[in-house]
């Protein structure tokens, strides 16, 4: 998945995380990028989606964390056929190993700082 620009607001408790952790083939291509664009856009399109998160570094390991309302949510966006789609194309071309593990989180907490012009005292 391409990395995100923004930490996801989850201020909704207790809800659930979707961590995909997953190793790419070394070239999987613009057809991956297109695909993971399009997985963002389509999990934001679902009821219960609250954010995602996404990072990977320069060995091709990333992590993408995406958040839902409860589990009947996390559970519907499995079960979309259009992601169902992507998670075999990603078996055959794009991934070496993955591992996705489905938490609960009780609670969460966040901090931004403020807008100082640079100046923190």
């Amino acid at each position: 998945m391409p990395e995100t620009s923004r930490i996801a607001e989850t201020d909704h408790e207790p809800h659930y995380a979707v961590i995909f952790t997953s190793k790419r083939v070394d070239d999987a291509g613009v057809d991956y990028k297109e695909a993971a664009e399009r997985m963002i856009q389509l999990a934001a399109e679902q009821d219960g989606f609250l954010g995602i998160e996404s990072v990977r570094d320069s060995n091709q390991v990333g992590i993408t964390v995406s958040y839902w309302r409860d589990v009947e949510a996390v559970r519907a966006w499995h079960d979309v056929a259009e992601h169902r789609n992507i998670q075999e194309l990603g078996r055959r071309l794009w991934y070496t190993e993955f591992a996705v593990r489905v938490c609960r989180v009780e609670r969460s907490y966040s901090f931004i700082a403020p807008c100082s012009g640079g100046n923190i005292e």
